[in-house]
């Protein structure tokens, strides 16, 4: 097996939340070297965010931050001062990052200097990432957001859910988990680019953009017959049934899709062909979509009478997609998860052993690997700053005196002064 991939790569990761964290996530695990640069002053969404290990706040203690940010190092710098941004400057300098990475609304990085326009005279050579909603150009450039908002804008919100009812919306911050993959393929296209000319460059991502990506079919259909899409629930154009059914034991549920005559055959043989299954108006697609909640109803009085790891067995066995719909902690027991080795433990800090979600892309000749948990605030401050700049104990001593960089665990705002 060869070296990771991306190892010799350095990034400095001024990312916060979801985009931008996963984006380099996805680096940091097949090898870069990464250092996320945090506020002690002002500490960021997610780590004031729920859950908590032991359901008690604790900005060391949050899951998603941890989940987000595995394989780094983690300083934190007040850039709200002078001496802050110089070492940001230094590190630019003598550290040399390949990468300098950011997701705050683009008047953040404006204010300290450390924007693009800026960075570049210091550094021509540097690839500079930078994740907001709607990007840093056109009317809606300063309109800042979470993943939430994105969705909504870009119709996601409006198609969710029932078409009898409000909209459902999205779990979560929909496009946080749409955007880090087309933000780590540029990225990888950027180092190849800068391997081959030599040259930097900016590469401005918005959330709201890559998510419209995944209503092209939508969209499309819209320009091309005035079609809008509408809330149909669980069920699909070309699908019956196509839906999420309940199973024996209380709040447990399947998925079922049946898209061919021939899967609507194999699950009526397994359904071991009731009378019902036969009526002239189920042989068809179009009969059963026309009849679709009378269908629902009695494949859903067959699924009460078995666990859904039963009918998601009989069902693949015979072709039928079909899946169980796990609640979340049932899928540290999902099987395909445990072949795969999904999840991986690290001992955190903070948290402790803990389980977390692993690689997304798996390379067979340059393996990636979750090398450590994520940081608590400031872990690696003394670390990073002797090894990367030089720095003695006496300028680390000042830095900490001054408010320039924190001791591990000190956090004026977490004790309410």
């Amino acid at each position: 097996m060869g070296k990771k991939i991306f190892k010799g790569i350095k990034i400095l990761d001024f990312t916060w939340v979801g985009v931008g964290p996963i984006t380099i996530k996805n680096l940091a695990d097949h090898g870069a070297f990464v250092i996320h640069v945090e506020s002690h002053t002002k500490p960021e969404t997610l780590r004031v965010s729920p859950p908590f290990k032991g359901g008690v706040p604790d900005p060391n203690k949050a899951a998603f931050m941890a989940n987000y940010n595995t394989s780094k190092y983690g300083i934190t710098l007040d850039l709200n001062t002078e001496k802050g941004i110089n070492i940001v400057k230094r590190f630019l300098v003598e550290w040399r990052p390949d990468i300098m990475a950011e997701s705050y609304a683009p008047k953040a990085m404006e204010k300290w200097g450390l924007d693009w326009e800026n960075v570049k005279k210091i550094r021509p050579d540097i690839i500079y990432y930078s994740a907001c909603q709607q990007g840093h150009f056109g009317p809606h450039r300063m309109f800042s957001g979470y993943g939430m908002m994105a969705a909504a804008l870009g119709g996601y919100a409006h198609i969710t859910g029932w078409p009898d009812r409000l909209p459902a919306v999205p779990y979560g911050a929909y496009t946080d988990f749409i955007s880090p993959f087309y933000g780590a393929c540029a990225l990888v296209a950027a180092l190849d680019w800068r391997r081959k000319t030599g040259k930097g460059q900016f590469l401005d991502l918005s959330q709201y953009e890559c998510g419209q990506q995944f209503l092209a079919p939508a969209l499309i259909d819209y320009i091309l017959t005035g079609r809008e899409i509408c809330r149909k629930g669980n069920r699909h154009d070309y699908a019956a049934p196509h839906g999420v059914f309940p199973c024996k034991e209380e709040e447990t549920w399947v998925c079922i899709a049946v898209f061919t005559d021939e899967e609507w055959k194999a699950l009526c043989d397994v359904l071991e062909n009731p009378e019902w299954t036969k009526a002239p108006m189920f042989q068809t697609l179009l009969g059963r979509k026309q009849h679709e909640d009378d269908l629902e109803s009695l494949i859903a009085d067959w699924t009460k009478e078995h666990t859904p790891e039963e009918v998601m067995n009989l069902m693949q066995d015979t072709g039928i997609p079909a899946g169980v719909v796990h609640p979340p902690s049932g899928l540290y027991e999902d099987p395909q998860l445990k072949h795969w080795k999904f999840f991986v433990e690290l001992n955190h800090a903070g948290i402790g052993p803990h389980k977390y979600d692993g690689l997304t892309t798996k390379l067979s000749k340059t393996p990636g690997k979750l090398s450590k948990p994520a940081p608590i605030l400031g872990e690696h401050n003394e670390q990073i700053f002797k090894e990367c700049l030089g720095m003695s104990d006496d300028e680390i001593g000042d830095l900490i005196a001054e408010g320039i960089i924190t001791n591990e665990g000190q956090y004026p705002w977490l004790q309410g002064e």
